[in-house]
C-alpha cells in the first residue's frame, strides 16, 4: 500500500518537475529576449537623439609659413546651447495671472504671451533664445507649468570674417554654401538612441562615438584672412569698389591661407539678408575675364613651344589689324622696339597677340586645358563652377587674339590662382584646398597636397618669373614693390562683358594684380581682384593692396630680405 502511494507521489513530482522545466525552457530559451527586453524596459527608457554637429576651426599661428599649429586656433563655427520657454496651455489654471507673471520676467507684453498660449492647447512656445537674465528671472518664479527646452544652435564667433568661406547652417539643419555646405555630411551629427536607466542617464559609449559629427581644421590663417578683408574694406572707402576678392595660398602645396570677399555678411543673421547673391563665394562661383594678368600664360606658351626666346625683340606700333578688327594697347600708346620682358612690363596687348600668333589655335587651347581653365579645380567649397570656354574653342582668329591678353576667355579667381602657381612651383600645377585635417574622437585624417605633373618646364617658369620681377621692379607693377624683396607679379585691367554676351560695358572694369614672393623662393601667392573701382582704367588700384598684404605676410612670417 505504501509502495503504491510512493509511486503515485513520485509520478506527480515527476510531472510537476517536467512542467516547471518546460516552462523555464519556454521563458528562458524560447522567449528569453522578449522577457529580457521587458525587464529592461521597466528600468530604462529610450529616446531618439541627434549627435552634435562637428565644429570648424582655423589657425592663428605665427612664423609657421601656413603650417597648422594646434596650439593656436580660433573657432569659426561652433555649437552653443539655445534655450526656449514653453508651456502646456491646457494645464494652466489662471491664464491671465500666468501670462502677466511670465511677461514681466522676460520683458514682453502680457498680450503677446496670451496670444502664444491661445494658439495651442498642448504645446506653446513662449520665447526662443532665452538670455541668461531671462532664465534666472524665470527660475525665481518657480511656476509648475513652465518648462525649458535646450535646442542647440550653430554659432559663428568671428561673425562676418570669412563668411562666404564658412557658409551657414540653414533652417532645415543642412549646411548651405562654403565649408558648411561642402562638408555637410561629415559635419552632420547622426541620429541614435539614448538609453536612460533609473538613477542613471547614460548614452551607450559606442553610440556616442558614432553620433557626433567630425571637426574640421582649416588651412586659413586668421590673421592673414582678417588683414585681407580689412584691405578690401579700405578699397571700398578709397575707390568705391562694387565688390572684391583676395586669395592667398601656398604655391608649393595649394594650401589656401585666405579667401576674402567684399561685401560679406554675418552667418549668425543670414536670414536678415535680402540679396542672396551675397552668400555666393565669388572665388569659386563667379566667372570673369581676367584681362592682362593672363599675359604671363601667353608668354609661357610661346617660350615653352620654343617659338620665342627671352632675348627676342618685338616692335610695337600701338595697334594690330586682324581682318576687319583692330587690337589696340589699353592706353592707345606706341612702345616701339621692346624685349619679350618689355611686353609684360608695359602690358602690351599687341605683344601678347604677337606671341599667340606664334602657335596654332589647337596648341593654345591644349595649354588652356592643361592649366585647368576648362574644368573645376576641385577645391573643397560648395558650388564651384567653371567655364569650358566653348566660345573661344569655336572662335575666330580675332577671338584668339583677344584671348592672348585675357579678353574673351573666362575663369574663376580660384582657377586663375591655381594656374598661376606654375610660375612659383617650377612649372607644376597644384590643387587648392581649405581643410587641413578632419578629426573624429581619436581619429585624424590629414589632407595631402595634390601636385600635378609639369604644365611647363622649370626653365620656362624661371624665365617668365624673371620677366614678372621686372614688371614689379621697373614696369607698370612698381606700385606692388616691397623694398628689400624681389616680388614677381602682373597687373591687369579687364573690360566687363554685357550680361547678354554681346560686347562690353563702357563704364565698368575689373582691376587686378597677381603675384608671389619672395620671387626666388616663393612662400605665398596673392590674387587681388577689384570689381568696378571708380577710377580711370589706367589707374592701378589693385597693386597697392598686393603690396600691403605682401608686406604684412613678410613681417608676420619674419621672412629675411633678398637684399639691403
Amino acid at each position: 500500500m505504501k509502495s503504491w502511494r510512493l509511486k503515485v507521489l513520485t509520478f506527480f513530482i515527476f510531472i510537476l518537475a517536467a512542467i516547471v522545466i518546460s516552462r523555464l525552457f519556454y521563458i528562458q530559451i524560447l522567449n528569453g529576449k522578449f522577457y529580457q527586453a521587458q525587464a529592461l524596459g521597466q528600468q530604462a527608457g529610450f529616446k531618439e537623439i541627434s549627435g552634435d554637429r562637428g565644429q570648424v576651426f582655423l589657425s592663428n599661428s605665427k612664423d609657421t609659413r601656413g603650417q597648422f599649429d594646434s596650439e593656436q586656433v580660433k573657432s569659426l563655427a561652433i555649437n552653443q546651447d539655445s534655450w526656449l520657454l514653453y508651456t502646456v496651455p491646457s494645464k494652466i489654471e489662471d491664464r491671465q495671472e500666468f501670462s502677466k507673471t511670465v511677461a514681466q520676467a522676460i520683458g514682453e507684453t502680457e498680450d503677446s504671451v496670451i496670444s502664444k498660449i491661445d494658439q495651442s492647447a498642448t504645446y506653446a512656445i513662449i520665447k526662443k533664445n532665452l538670455s541668461e537674465e531671462d532664465i534666472v528671472n524665470l527660475k525665481k518664479l518657480n511656476l509648475k507649468d513652465l518648462y525649458f527646452e535646450n535646442t542647440p544652435s550653430r554659432f559663428y564667433p568671428q561673425k562676418d570674417v570669412a563668411s562666404q568661406l564658412i557658409g551657414f547652417l540653414g533652417g532645415g539643419g543642412n549646411g548651405q554654401y562654403g565649408i558648411e555646405g561642402y562638408y555637410d555630411s561629415i559635419l552632420q551629427g547622426k541620429k541614435g538612441i539614448e538609453e536612460k536607466r533609473k538613477g542613471l542617464d547614460l548614452l551607450n559609449s559606442e553610440s556616442a562615438t558614432y553620433l557626433d559629427g567630425s571637426d574640421l581644421y582649416l588651412t586659413i590663417d586668421y590673421n592673414i584672412q582678417f588683414q585681407a578683408e580689412a584691405l578690401l574694406e579700405e578699397s571700398k572707402k578709397n575707390v568705391d569698389i562694387d565688390s572684391g576678392q583676395v586669395i592667398v595660398l601656398k604655391p608649393d602645396s595649394g594650401r589656401i591661407l585666405a579667401l576674402a570677399n567684399f561685401p560679406h555678411f554675418d552667418p549668425n543673421e543670414y536670414s536678415k539678408e535680402n540679396n542672396f547673391d551675397i552668400f555666393q563665394n565669388a572665388m569659386v562661383q563667379k566667372i570673369f575675364e581676367p584681362g592682362s594678368i593672363f599675359k604671363p600664360f601667353t608668354m609661357a606658351i610661346a617660350l615653352e613651344e620654343r617659338k620665342v626666346s627671352p632675348d627676342d625683340m618685338f616692335f610695337d606700333s600701338g595697334s594690330l589689324t586682324i581682318g576687319p578688327d583692330t587690337v589696340y594697347n589699353f592706353d592707345r600708346k606706341k612702345y616701339g622696339q621692346q624685349t619679350m620682358s618689355g611686353i609684360l612690363e608695359k602690358s602690351i596687348n599687341t605683344g601678347a597677340v604677337y606671341l599667340s600668333q606664334k602657335v596654332s589655335h589647337k596648341t593654345f587651347l591644349d595649354y588652356i586645358d592643361k592649366l585647368g581653365f576648362s574644368e573645376k579645380t576641385g577645391v573643397d567649397l560648395q558650388g564651384e563652377v567653371s567655364s569650358r570656354n566653348e566660345g573661344l574653342k569655336k572662335g575666330s582668329v580675332f577671338q584668339f587674339a583677344t584671348a592672348s591678353f585675357g579678353q574673351g576667355i573666362e575663369m574663376t579667381p580660384i582657377q586663375l590662382a591655381s594656374a598661376f602657381s606654375i610660375f612659383a612651383n617650377g612649372g607644376k600645377l597644384i590643387k587648392p584646398y581649405v581643410v587641413s585635417k578632419i578629426t573624429h574622437e581619436d581619429e585624424e585624417q590629414k589632407t595631402e597636397p595634390k601636385i600635378y605633373s609639369n604644365v611647363i618646364s622649370e626653365k620656362t617658369a624661371t624665365e617668365v618669373t624673371t620677366m614678372m620681377i621686372n614688371v614689379v621692379e621697373r614696369g607698370f607693377g612698381s606700385g606692388a614693390k616691397v623694398p628689400g624683396y624681389y616680388l614677381a607679379g602682373k597687373t591687369g585691367t579687364a573690360q566687363v562683358p554685357l550680361s547678354n554676351g554681346k560686347g562690353y560695358y563702357q563704364d565698368k572694369t575689373v582691376q587686378s594684380f597677381i603675384g608671389f614672393g619672395p620671387a626666388l623662393n616663393p612662400e605665398f601667392l596673392i590674387l587681388v581682384k577689384l570689381d568696378n573701382p571708380k577710377v580711370s582704367a589706367s589707374a592701378l588700384s589693385a597693386a597697392p593692396i598686393f603690396k600691403k598684404l605682401s608686406k604684412y605676410i613678410i613681417d608676420y612670417w619674419q621672412i629675411p630680405p633678398d637684399y639691403q
